[in-house]
C-alpha cells in the first residue's frame, strides 16, 4: 500500500507540474502579448504624428517662398540739432511717443503701408514734454520686416 501512495503522489504531483508550467507559460505570454498590442498601438500613433508634422513643414516651406514681407519691429532713431542737445530722457521719451504711434502698423504687409504717409506722422510736429518743445523732422526712413525712422529733434525757443 505505501507502493500505491507513492505511485499516486509521484503523477499526481507530475501532473501538478505540468499543469503550472503551463498556466504560467499562458499566463506570461498574455502579458507579453498585451505589452507588445500597447506599444506597436503607441506606435502607430507616434508614425501618424510624425506624417503629419511632415506634412504641415512641407506646406509652410512651400508658403514661405510666397510669403510677403511683414513689418515686425519699429526702431526709432533720434538725433538732437541744436547747441542745447536734449538728455537721455528725452531722447527715451521721443521714441516711445514716436513708437506708440507705428503700433498699428506691425503684422501689416510691408507693400501695403504707404512710406509718405509713415513720414507724414511725425515730420514738422512739434512734441512737448515738460516745459521743453521740440520739433520733429524725419531725415531717414527704412521700411523692410523693420521699421526704421531717423528723426532730427530741435528745441523750440
Amino acid at each position: 500500500m505505501g507502493k500505491m501512495k507513492s505511485k499516486y503522489f509521484l503523477i499526481s504531483f507530475g501532473t501538478g507540474l505540468i499543469a503550472g508550467i503551463l498556466i504560467g507559460a499562458t499566463a506570461l505570454t498574455i502579458l507579453v502579448s498585451y505589452r507588445m498590442d500597447k506599444l506597436y498601438e503607441n506606435l502607430a500613433a507616434l508614425e501618424n504624428v510624425i506624417n503629419e508634422k511632415d506634412a504641415k513643414l512641407k506646406k509652410l516651406e512651400e508658403s514661405i517662398n510666397t510669403m510677403y514681407f511683414v513689418l515686425q519691429d519699429i526702431e526709432i532713431i533720434v538725433e538732437f540739432i541744436g547747441e542745447d542737445a536734449g538728455d537721455e530722457i528725452d531722447r527715451i521719451e521721443i521714441e516711445k511717443a514716436i513708437k506708440e504711434k507705428y503700433t498699428e502698423l506691425l503684422g501689416k504687409e510691408v507693400k501695403s503701408i504707404d512710406p509718405d504717409l509713415v513720414v507724414k506722422v511725425v515730420d514738422q510736429r512739434i512734441f512737448k514734454l515738460d516745459e521743453k518743445e521740440y520739433r520733429l523732422r524725419v531725415s531717414k526712413l527704412l521700411l523692410s520686416e523693420t521699421l526704421k525712422l531717423w528723426v532730427e529733434a530741435q528745441l523750440v525757443e
